[in-house]
């Protein structure tokens, strides 16, 4: 039977791959640049940081179609992205587990049957621009568009733990990725995320006419229908509707099975809501898991001048990452939140899946000041105002913009 693994044990790992990883620099494994095979043609995304890589659509772009175009998917990275030699590359399934497995890309497709979801994956950052205008933010300065929908081809998360065999007393599930992270002592570490048990062997209601249950995380290999990018994780990227991006690990090399949630710096110490950053504060704090209920407009664009009359208006809501939670309602505001109407909701109320909005009133000649608040299947109503915190994580406060028409 394995042990649990200790933070010792976990140290001493992460220890072994930051020094695997500092001696693979002149590696095929590893490269300093964004890999040119397979990677995403960034031309209609904006760019929030070079190195490491960051950028996000427009917002009228990112609605533009319900299931997100792969080169208007918002890209987030916290190191180099890697350059993976496919041929040696494997996936490893260990700790509370009685059969630990090393599997191949072409393995994981051949031993596991294929899952295709829909779902929305947002970075935990998303609308940081808004909450820094409250008190300024560190951090990749996201707007609206840290988000994307996508369709997403895998191995069920719960059938790969069920082929090694989970032991008693399991609770987490760990991912370690291959994208080397420099820390502040010059050393680097692997990104890693980790996500309760539940959530990893749990399931959503059927996607479409006829289809079973999806699985509640995949370990994708396709993303629209085509392999990864290597901007998006090729080969390999777990994908966990309704949770932060951050645990939906690209580039994945490692799975650890745990009676504890993982002492990543991602997870034990980063994506938290704390409001100081003190040592103890951090350590009371919670990993973030679930995404809050959302919605933005999207067009016009804030500071647009339209023409007086009836208004093409448009965007994006977001249900909460409850269990079985979809969008409900959209109401959109003229006013500043004084009066609302119904927005027309587009396609399905699919759990961890975005639905896209639209509406059409009537703008006098004059300054408005457009509002928008979604309500979800779980009686969630989106907040008129969100707390400022230190990472500037989760904001979900009605979204406004600002438009003169005449």
């Amino acid at each position: 039977m394995n042990r649990p693994l200790s933070r010792r044990d976990w140290l001493r790992i992460s220890s072994a791959a930051a020094a695997a990883l500092a001696t693979a620099r002149t590696s095929p494994l590893w490269s300093q640049d964004r890999p040119a095979a397979a990677a995403v043609d960034t031309s209609k995304l904006l760019v929030r940081s070079e190195n490491p890589f960051n950028a996000e659509p427009t917002l009228a772009d990112l609605v533009a179609e319900e299931v997100t175009p792969t080169d208007r998917f918002f890209i987030r990275s916290h190191g180099p992205t890697p350059k993976v030699d496919v041929k040696s590359y494997s996936l490893t399934v260990e700790g509370l587990v009685n059969k630990p497995l090393t599997l191949s890309l072409d393995e994981v497709k051949a031993k596991f049957a294929a899952h295709t979801l829909t779902a929305s994956l947002t970075c935990a950052g998303n609308r940081r621009v808004e909450m820094a205008r409250i008190k300024p933010i560190s951090g990749v300065q996201w707007d609206a568009g840290a988000i994307g929908n996508a369709t997403w081809t895998g191995a069920a998360l719960a059938q790969i733990l069920e082929a090694a065999e989970i032991q008693p007393g399991a609770k987490h599930v760990w991912f370690e990725g291959l994208d080397p992270i420099p820390e502040k002592d010059g050393s680097v570490a692997p990104f890693g995320g980790s996500i309760p048990l539940e959530r990893a062997l749990a399931t959503t209601p059927p996607q479409g006419a006829g289809a079973k249950p999806a699985p509640g995380a995949i370990v994708a290999y396709a993303m629209n229908d085509a392999p990864l990018t290597a901007d998006h994780g090729y080969p390999l990227r777990t994908v966990v509707p309704g949770f932060i991006g951050a645990r939906s690990v690209k580039w994945l090399a490692k799975i650890v099975v745990s009676d504890r949630s993982s002492p990543n710096h991602y997870v034990a110490e980063a994506y938290k809501v704390v409001t100081e950053g003190t040592a103890d504060e951090v350590a009371r704090a919670e990993p973030i898991y679930e995404m809050p209920l959302n919605s933005v407009i999207c067009l016009p664009a804030a500071g647009a001048k339209v023409t007086a009359g009836r208004v093409q208006v448009a965007g994006y809501a977001l249900p909460s990452g409850k269990p079985r939670a979809t969008v409900r309602r959209v109401e959109l505001s003229t006013d500043g939140g004084k009066t609302w109407q119904d927005a027309k909701l587009r396609g399905e109320a699919v759990p961890g899946c975005w639905r896209l909005w639209e509406a059409e009133p009537m703008l006098a000649a004059g300054k408005h000041t457009l509002v928008v608040r979604a309500t979800d299947s779980t009686g969630a109503v989106q907040p008129r105002e969100f707390p400022w915190n230190l990472k500037g994580y989760l904001y979900s406060a009605w979204h406004r913009c600002e438009v003169q028409a005449g």
